[in-house]
């Protein structure tokens, strides 16, 4: 891309937008110049538009999103089939196995929910559709990193910020990266509360016609209902039959 062709302005409102998150709800300007390394005058004049606009709403002190930033999320979520095409499919699953189940793509050093069926809350946070996690210590992260050539999951484990979350947490690179080299034999990837304590989950990856992993889904149980050891025997048959039948109609 031609220098000429780069908007300054519009990428700094998106930094700005994605200052905020369930953890920051409500920032000021000095937060937002903080989290963003823009400088204070920059941030201020990139949150009082996004309020003249109705993205954002102003006290006076903070600033807080409004429901019409979800529109951004949207159009993503209409213009791709992806979430469309596999919610019958999670629904189905999670019926059939009494768990929740996921669909989710990467997007970075992250994992981006696309689907959603919910039998229960099984993690302190409430995921659903656009909901993020770091893809180094999510099953599903695991699937997708698998997926790519060696040096790229490595620039992106290296990129994330490797903190762990619990005391199972693997964070060292050429542990995980031996970690996705077995998920690459083996098709699937398994999560022993990594991600929270608690929570355990299984994860494989979704396929087009063609051969390649345009997806990754999963399921995740409380531990004290399935341990990780059990995952496999219990879940797995039931997600290769999702899979298959998925891999017919995904373009």
């Amino acid at each position: 891309m031609r220098e000429t062709d780069f908007i300054g302005g519009f990428a700094k409102g998106l930094k700005v937008i994605e200052a905020f998150d369930e953890a920051k709800p409500r920032l000021t300007i000095s937060d937002v110049s903080k989290e963003t390394g823009l400088d204070r005058a920059t941030a201020r004049r990139c949150l009082l538009t996004l309020a003249e606009l109705g993205y954002a709403a102003y006290d006076g002190k903070f600033f807080q999103l409004t429901p019409k930033i979800l529109r951004l999320g949207h159009a993503y979520l209409s213009a791709t089939p992806l979430p469309r095409l596999v919610q019958p499919y999670l629904d189905q699953l999670s019926d059939k196995v009494g768990q929740s189940a996921s669909a989710s793509v990467l997007d970075g050093t992250e994992i981006v929910y696309v689907a959603r069926a919910a039998q229960k809350r099984v993690m302190s946070i409430n995921l659903m559709p656009g909901s993020r996690l770091p893809a180094y210590c999510a099953s599903m992260g695991r699937v997708l990193l698998a997926a790519l050539p060696e040096a790229e999951a490595r620039a992106i484990l290296e990129a994330s910020d490797r903190r762990a979350n619990t005391p199972f947490t693997k964070t060292d690179p050429d542990v995980l990266m031996e970690e996705f080299a077995r998920v690459r034999r083996q098709g699937f990837a398994v999560i022993d509360q990594e991600l929270e304590i608690g929570l355990c989950s299984i994860a494989l990856p979704l396929e087009n016609a063609r051969g390649r992993v345009v997806a990754a889904l999963n399921i995740g149980a409380p531990a004290a209902h399935a341990a990780a050891g059990e995952m496999v025997e219990r879940y797995l048959p039931a997600m290769r039959e999702v899979q298959a039948a998925l891999r017919q109609v995904l373009a």
